[in-house]
Order: C-alpha cells, then sequence, then structure tokens
C-alpha cells in the first residue's frame, strides 16, 4: 500500500508555485469522486474487524436485491464470491467515500448518497437496503471497527495521493539508502542542529493546524524580500520539531517581525548581538503547554523551543538571513537558535500583552530584538524599595553603563522576586515608574570622556538628567520557577526605536 522507496522532502521552499486547496467533500454534492459510483449500495469493509465478519454473510443477500458495490481494504478474500467485491489496497476508494468506520453502508441515488450508517445497526441496515428481514439473527448492534483511511500516517498520504492538494514546494528525492538528515545539512537548510525532514506527509499535517490559505503569503522576507508563504511557515515548522497546534502562535509571531517597526531586515543585518525573542500571553501558551516556570528561558519545553526555533530558520532559509553571509553578528547570542517563552499570567499583575493593548482574555505575542540574559541576584532586599534599587543598577549595565536612551530592555521578574512587590501593593506600572527615576543620571557622568572612559554620549547632554530608556524602552514580564531570588534583563538591540527596532504586539487569531 502506498510503497515509498525514496523518501520525498519539500526542501525548495522559497519557490513559487500555484496552490489549489480544495476540500474533497461537497456538502450538498456528496463526496468527489473521479467517476461516481453507481446508484445501489456500498459497503466498505476491512476483514480483521469482528463486525466486518459478522455481517459478511448479509452481503450475498443484499447483491441479490440490487446493485451492490463492496471495497474491502485489507483482504481481497473477503467476499470474493460477490461479482461487486473490490480489494480497495491503495484505499482510495474508502478515502473518496470519506469512510471512518467499517463497516459502513451507504446508498446512492442518482449519482448522490442518500443514506449511511456505520457499524452494525439491524434497524438502519433494514431501513438503508430496504430488506425488512434483513440479519434476523444477528443482534441488534455491534460497533465497527476504525477504517484504515484514519490510521496515522495514512489519511494525510491518502489526501496527498488523490485529494486536491498541491503542495507548491519543489520536492526532492532522497534514496532510501541516504540520510534524509544529512541532505538537509548538505543544502544548508539547518541552524547547524539536526532538522526534521519535512516530508509531504508531515507538512501537510502541520498545515492543520491553521485555517489559512497555504499559499496565502505572509509577507516580504527580509533580507532577501522573498514571498513567505502560510505553506513554507509550515515546512520550517516541521524542521524546527513543532506540533501543529504552534501554528497560530507561529504565524503571529511571523506577522509581527514583519511589521515596519520592528525592523527585522536591519536586527539581521547588524554587527551586535540581537535576534528576534518571542513572549506569549494569553490561553493559548497553556493550551499548547508552553512553559512560564522552571527554566522558562531555557531548554526543555517543546513550544518554547521549537516555535523559536521555527522563526529563526524562516529567517535562514527564506529570508537568506545566514552567518556569515547577510548576518554579521560579530559574537551573537544563543537566543538565534531559539528565544521564545510565555509569561506566568497568575498574579495580580497585568500581563504584558494587556499593558500592550490586547483585550483580557485573548492571546498575543510580543516580538523583541533581544540579546543574551543578564541575570539579577538580589537575596536580601525584603522591601520594594530596596530590591527597586538593586534591580535598577543591574539595568544601568544595559549596552553600556555611560550609554542611554539607545537599547530597550526586558525585565524578567521571577515570582520571589515579584511576590516582595505585590505584597506590598505595587503594581508593574509602579515599579517600572520607580525604575526610571532611579535610573535617571546626569549628563556630565555619561558623556564621552567622563570617568577616563572614551565610551559615552554626546557633549551635548552635560548639565541634563538623562533617562536610561526611552519612553516605553522598558519592558516588564512575570516569569520563572518559584524558588530563588533571582531575576534577569534581556537587553534589546542597541538600535531601539525609531532607528532601529521597537517591540511588536500582535493578537493570536
Amino acid at each position: 500500500m502506498l510503497p515509498q522507496s525514496r523518501v520525498r522532502l519539500l526542501l525548495d521552499i522559497r519557490q513559487e508555485r500555484r496552490y489549489l486547496w480544495v476540500s474533497k467533500r461537497h456538502p450538498e454534492k456528496g463526496p468527489s469522486m473521479t467517476t461516481p459510483p453507481p446508484d445501489g449500495l456500498i459497503v466498505v469493509a476491512k476483514a480483521d474487524c469482528p463486525t466486518c465478519r459478522l455481517i459478511e454473510p448479509l452481503l450475498t443477500e443484499l447483491a441479490d436485491a440490487g446493485p451492490l458495490q463492496v471495497f474491502v481494504q485489507d483482504d481481497s478474500d473477503y467476499a470474493s464470491t460477490l461479482p461487486g467485491t473490490h480489494y480497495d489496497d491503495t484505499l482510495e476508494h474508502s478515502w473518496r467515500l470519506d469512510t471512518e468506520f467499517v463497516p459502513t453502508l451507504i446508498r446512492m441515488e442518482q449519482g448522490r448518497e442518500v443514506s449511511r450508517t456505520y457499524g452494525w445497526d439491524k434497524a438502519e441496515w433494514r431501513t438503508i437496503s430496504g430488506l425488512s428481514g434483513l440479519g434476523e439473527a444477528l443482534p441488534v448492534m455491534r460497533p465497527g471497527c476504525g477504517s484504515k483511511t484514519l490510521e496515522p500516517g495514512i489519511a494525510e498520504r491518502l489526501e496527498l495521493a488523490f485529494g486536491d492538494v498541491r503542495l507548491s514546494a519543489r520536492e526532492i528525492d532522497v534514496s532510501a539508502e541516504d540520510d534524509a538528515i544529512e541532505a538537509c545539512y548538505a543544502r544548508g537548510w539547518s541552524d547547524g542542529l539536526p532538522v526534521v525532514p519535512p516530508t509531504p506527509v508531515r507538512v501537510l499535517r502541520m498545515l492543520k493546524g491553521t485555517s489559512r490559505d497555504p499559499q496565502e503569503v505572509i509577507g516580504l522576507m527580509p533580507p532577501d524580500l522573498v514571498s513567505c508563504t502560510v505553506e513554507k511557515v509550515a515546512i520550517n515548522a516541521v524542521m524546527a520539531g513543532c506540533k501543529p497546534e504552534y501554528m497560530p502562535v507561529l504565524l503571529a509571531a511571523l506577522e509581527a517581525t514583519l511589521e515596519d517597526d520592528f525592523g527585522l531586515h536591519g536586527l539581521i543585518c547588524t554587527t551586535m548581538f540581537g535576534s528576534p525573542m518571542i513572549m506569549v500571553n494569553g490561553p493559548i501558551a497553556k493550551a499548547i503547554g508552553m512553559n512560564s516556570g522552571n527554566n522558562a528561558l531555557g531548554q526543555g519545553n517543546r513550544a518554547n523551543a521549537t516555535i523559536g526555533r521555527a522563526l529563526q530558520l524562516i529567517i535562514r532559509n527564506v529570508g537568506g538571513g545566514r552567518p556569515g553571509e547577510i548576518d554579521r553578528a560579530t559574537l551573537g547570542n544563543p537566543g538565534k537558535y531559539s528565544f521564545c517563552f510565555a509569561e506566568a499570567e497568575d498574579s495580580e499583575w497585568l500581563p504584558l500583552a494587556q499593558e500592550r493593548g490586547i483585550a483580557a482574555g485573548r492571546s498575543a505575542v510580543t516580538v523583541f530584538p533581544g540579546e543574551g540574559v543578564q541575570g539579577i541576584i538580589d537575596q536580601k532586599s525584603r522591601d520594594p524599595d530596596s530590591l527597586a534599587r538593586s534591580i535598577a543598577e543591574s539595568l544601568r549595565a544595559v549596552d553600556n553603563v555611560k550609554l542611554a536612551m539607545a537599547g530597550d530592555a526586558v525585565l524578567v521578574v521571577s515570582p520571589e522576586h515579584a511576590r516582595i512587590f505585590i505584597e506590598a501593593g505595587w503594581s508593574k506600572q509602579q515599579l517600572r515608574e520607580t525604575l526610571e527615576q532611579l535610573l535617571m543620571a546626569p549628563g556630565e557622568k555619561l558623556i564621552a570622556g567622563a570617568g577616563g572612559m572614551a565610551e559615552g554620549i554626546p557633549e551635548k547632554f552635560k548639565g541634563k538628567q538623562i533617562p536610561k530608556f526611552r519612553p516605553g524602552g522598558l519592558l516588564i514580564v512575570r516569569a520563572g520557577g518559584t524558588a530563588g531570588l533571582f531575576s534577569a534583563i534581556i537587553a534589546g538591540w542597541a538600535a531601539s526605536g525609531p532607528v532601529g527596532s521597537s517591540p511588536v504586539t500582535r493578537e493570536i487569531t
């Protein structure tokens, strides 16, 4: 059945072709067939189903009463004496008849399905067949078995083989003796780690995670400005190891990075450290199993790791943002493999997405041009004023203690640190305003040359009080494990704001 001597990979992910997506079922017309079945009765069965064996003797009676076709999924000997029996070894007929269970009994009239039943139900079979005495000796009812068309991996192969689905990416055949993972390496589609080979079946399965048209263009992917379709997103999601249910988050994150305010092209090309980081809010984070607790910024969670990785693979494979080519980062950061986490929303603090205009109860992503993680250790402060001062001093190090209003930052407050603020009645906004005041500094200490350091801001700021961050440049989220008086800073690209990149929040639909 559907033998595969070669592995097919959808590897030409930048190629444009027409994609036609048409459902095989038409509610008004019934199942769409290459050749519509003739009028009469149709039975779909498989020999290893006890209920199919139970009704096998009845098939002769049905055939004597009128036209009957029997499609057998697994055994050519089943009901083989009947002239209308067909061994459906490819499962094409079963698939085109939209078979979910066996046995299935269908009546066709004038080329249209008029009635159907599953399993053995004496009353239903008698009504559909028109034989009032059918199966008199049989029990009233017996459940059927699942159709072979719905076995893992089979449904997608059948849809690709016999359906209207046509994936637009060019297929590359890899010999069964060759290693498909190595084939992906050889074509330069890896981030340095093994990727999941994007076979047509895997890509089609990934596309089931969204209702959006696979040929829909999400946008032009920098730096090469290549059209990025939903299908291309799915291909890279497969390679990253995503589940289909991650697709809405990944699509929203990609759309956010492609907004002008985010400045993805510049972020990819910079010699500095930054790359897109994804923060997720709302019910979808728990629904897909994202981590906002222990090790939230680290490894070990599939959703966190693969969503962030998929975005990076899209940047590489669709947009052409490869290290050593257009990506000229001097050092980079490990987040360029993957950087994605969820905010913990089990406290009185307002979630980041709501702070940025998303309605409560809705899911959203916020993308940020993040660099590496800078730890904040304060195990002694027990009041909000002391802890805020401690955090402020750590925040001064973003970019350089002499630089101001350059890079944004995300402050990740752990639950133990957050508890100190929350129990004192401090909101996120109060913490942010306090930090902004604490981070004001006299310009004469920050100008170039001050303190014996050539680095610094221009001379014109001497005599002024200078904020560390631009207005709106400090984001605060809550995440991490419940043990440990630690928080973290994720510095942003030093070209933050209109000259470079601003955080972008987008609702997940």
